[in-house]
């Protein structure tokens, strides 16, 4: 397709982004590196900006087949329509196949569950995943069915302001203070590049989290915290948490080894809420994820 720009000093990423609405701005910021999107039969840049008579030649590669199979693997549905599911994801599953994790994962039993019936709109067949939890961590998550579910929701989590995500976590320490606002940049760490770390600007990207503590184990000198996100960096909750002195306890990047027998072993990181436009509807949708028996020293310490 052809497009001519009408418009100036806006870049050319987020042009495309509102006259392409189902293309997420990320997939055509793919498209544009990958040379799938070229401005006056030259390459472009995201950033570039649009003058008013530029010819943008958009070119768009059929999907990548999904190389995962169909496995019949239990999931805990907390709610499905014909265009998302909202689910309650186990500690120990992995979302997406990957280089250790080949099969048994959430994708292969999406699979499965959902005959097809998953959203390709990143440019791989029928994934029909918008955010992720790491391997360990437990709690909700929603999956696209169609595309223009897949379109609306990563919009959603990408601007935050219909979507709403909270955490539970247990930290070994005590956070201080009790309540406050966690604003750093997330990036890369400099040395160890499989793990995340606070950086100083302009490096990395802005992240926010508001916690406050819920209860404190003296025994143990362990918190339970209560998280909400305002943003969705990689690894963001255990990140904070680690630069704020207190690591979340079984947390094998972030965390230290415990000497407390008694505390799991698992990441106790919970997606304990979450709440969004339903895409189609815009009904507000509000979901809760049991909370893990893991948690029940603390949750039933502070009444939860």
């Amino acid at each position: 397709m052809i497009i001519e720009a009408d418009a100036a000093a806006e870049r050319l990423d987020a042009f495309l982004a509102s006259r392409l609405p189902d293309l997420s701005r990320s997939r055509i910021q793919s498209l544009i590196r990958e040379q799938y999107i070229i401005v006056n039969d030259e390459p472009a840049k995201p950033r570039d900006a649009v003058k008013p008579g530029d010819r943008i030649a958009i070119a768009l590669p059929e999907a990548v087949p999904l190389d995962a199979a169909p496995q019949d693997i239990p999931l805990e549905i907390l709610y499905e329509d014909d265009d998302l599911l909202v689910l309650n994801k186990e500690p120990g599953m992995v979302v997406h196949p990957a280089p250790g994790n080949p099969d048994g994962t959430l994708v292969n039993a999406l699979l499965h569950h959902c005959r097809g019936k998953l959203s390709g709109i990143g440019g791989v067949e029928r994934p029909g995943i918008v955010h992720r939890l790491d391997k360990d961590t437990s709690g909700c998550l929603v999956v696209a069915k169609s595309d223009p579910a897949h379109q609306s929701l990563v919009t959603q989590f990408s601007e935050r302001s219909t979507m709403e995500k909270i955490y539970l976590a247990v930290t070994q320490g005590v956070p201080t203070p009790a309540k406050d606002t966690i604003f750093t940049h997330i990036g890369r760490h400099p040395v160890n590049r499989q793990k995340m770390a606070v950086v100083n600007p302009p490096g990395g990207k802005a992240a926010i989290t508001d916690y406050e503590i819920l209860g404190t184990d003296a025994a143990t000198r362990t918190s339970l915290v209560l998280c909400h996100l305002h943003t969705g960096r990689t690894h963001q909750i255990r990140v904070h948490l680690h630069h704020k002195g207190t690591p979340l306890v079984g947390d094998p990047i972030y965390g230290k080894p415990s000497k407390k027998s008694m505390l799991p072993e698992r990441l106790m990181l919970h997606a304990w809420k979450l709440s969004f436009e339903h895409p189609i509807t815009r009904m507000r949708l509000s979901f809760e994820a049991p909370i893990p028996q893991e948690f029940e020293a603390w949750t039933e310490a502070a009444g939860l």
